[in-house]
């Protein structure tokens, strides 16, 4: 099969939606829906739907949301549906990707043959993820920054960009003042809230508390009564500093530079599992599900039940490589390197990430790899490239890259930095042929796939704990 696809990002459940794959003739116009965040769609009818390419359809899309055309590289098209979702490239032909969809399952999930015959993609508009988060603080345009507010707030309700309370409720209440504006008085903001549900606003696992179904029949638990009232003190003080009608523009501006500090906004994500540490013989073999997040910036691994980050790192602070099974049954590979301490003595750590998209991981990595060393702030509008490594194709190609910015991970009590004494890594040091498992000082990578300027990972003990 031709490597004719992108990266995925594990996003919500569209299972109801149709499909740009119909079965319509195809040498006739045809309507085809182009989905938005939000729960909106653009209606197009086009001739000619089998060869249309996504360059082609983008123009049609963004003069239908009077989108400028100097806007045209912060979004790209996308094939999605509850199993898998990639970018496309501008030379790809959708329709003609929608008839490859079970064979991109089959190769990139582990999903059973029942829900691969079931699934159908839909075409999505949503954000670049080779879009440099510092050209996107430039937009000044409202249309571009509602639709890049409205993929921001999907993701972060849904806890799939894990943030802390002084994050949720600040974006909480700038969601707030979005719709409602920013003259109500406490009743109204309470009414208002009683009405559309604190699960508008806040991460789902936020609004849902941790009181259960008894706490639910009670009534309102207090958690949630304690979100309510952080959310109305956030509301206050943004009142405060903007005033009665400030421009729409303006809360944008501040929702998203809010979600510009967490270092994964804008990522890729990716499914995958990690092992569980050890504790006895009967947690042996059993694993962590995990949502791996990669952007211009670097690699997250964040643990998808407990929506707080495991390991977060630059691509100048890892080695990384791709294992490919090599019995059936076994499992695809994305082995992270990185540097750490084990009892006071420096040692290179590795962490397994089992996944069926560790191919399309390894690949998105290197190509961001890429783009960070050819430019500062990295490429925006290059996924037409012919050499962008998209998904497949990869195999026996082990050259390194390694790039990005110089930086340490600081750890510390929030959901953001990393948690690495959680992981269950392999601490080794290369002797030749031989991994033996502590060294004194790192010498040299595992892997060979490398940047020019490794920095090293800066691991204080007394700041390891989250």
């Amino acid at each position: 099969m031709e490597d004719d696809c992108s990266f995925p990002d594990s996003s919500g459940d569209h299972s109801q939606r149709g499909s740009v794959a119909s079965s319509a003739t195809l040498s006739r116009a045809q309507d085809v829906l182009v989905y938005l965040f939000g729960e909106s769609a653009v209606h197009l009818t086009l001739e000619g739907l089998g060869t249309v390419t996504v360059q082609e359809l983008g123009q049609s899309v963004r003069e239908a949301l009077h989108i400028p055309d100097s806007a045209r590289e912060v979004f790209a098209f996308w094939l999605c549906s509850p199993l898998l979702d990639l970018q496309l490239k501008l030379r790809h032909q959708p329709y003609k990707l929608c008839r490859q969809w079970q064979d991109l399952l089959y190769r990139f999930t582990d999903a059973s043959e029942e829900d691969i015959s079931q699934d159908e993609p839909y075409l999505q508009f949503r954000r670049n993820v080779f879009y440099p988060k510092s050209k996107e603080q430039q937009i000044e345009d409202e249309a571009v920054l509602r639709l890049l507010y409205d993929e921001a707030k999907s993701n972060i309700l849904a806890g799939r960009y894990p943030c802390d309370p002084e994050h949720w409720t600040d974006l909480g209440a700038l969601s707030f003042a979005l719709d409602e504006g920013t003259g109500l008085d406490d009743q109204q903001f309470a009414t208002v809230l009683k009405e559309k549900k604190v699960s508008s606003y806040v991460p789902a696992h936020v609004a849902i508390g941790s009181g259960g179904l008894f706490s639910t029949l009670r009534g309102k638990s207090s958690r949630q009564a304690g979100v309510e009232q952080n959310l109305l003190a956030a509301y206050r003080k943004l009142c405060t500093s903007v005033g009665d009608s400030p421009e729409p523009t303006q809360l944008l501006h501040q929702y998203l530079h809010t979600c510009h500090t967490l270092p994964y906004y804008g990522c890729a994500l990716f499914l995958g599992e990690i092992d569980k540490p050890s504790q006895g013989i009967l947690q042996r073999g059993k694993r962590k599900t995990v949502n791996v997040g990669i952007c211009l910036e670097g690699v997250y691994v964040m643990d998808a039940k407990e929506k707080h980050v495991l390991l977060g790192l630059q691509f100048s602070e890892l080695s990384w490589d791709h294992s490919y099974p090599e019995e059936e049954g076994d499992s695809h590979i994305l082995w992270l390197e990185f540097d750490g301490e084990e009892d006071g003595t420096a040692v290179n750590k590795l962490l397994k990430i089992y996944s069926k998209q560790a191919e399309l991981m390894s690949g998105f990595i290197e190509f961001c790899v890429e783009l960070n060393s050819g430019s500062e702030g990295g490429a925006a509008g290059e996924t037409d490239r012919e050499d962008v490594p998209q998904s497949a194709n990869q195999e026996g190609r082990h050259k390194n890259g390694r790039g990005g910015r110089r930086g340490m991970l600081h750890r510390q009590n929030s959901v953001v930095c990393s948690r690495v004494h959680t992981l269950n890594t392999i601490s080794y040091v290369d002797t030749g042929k031989e991994i033996k498992r502590l060294k004194p000082k790192r010498a040299a990578s595992f892997f060979t796939r490398q940047a020019p300027a490794y920095s090293a990972v800066q691991v204080l003990e007394s700041l390891e704990q989250g």
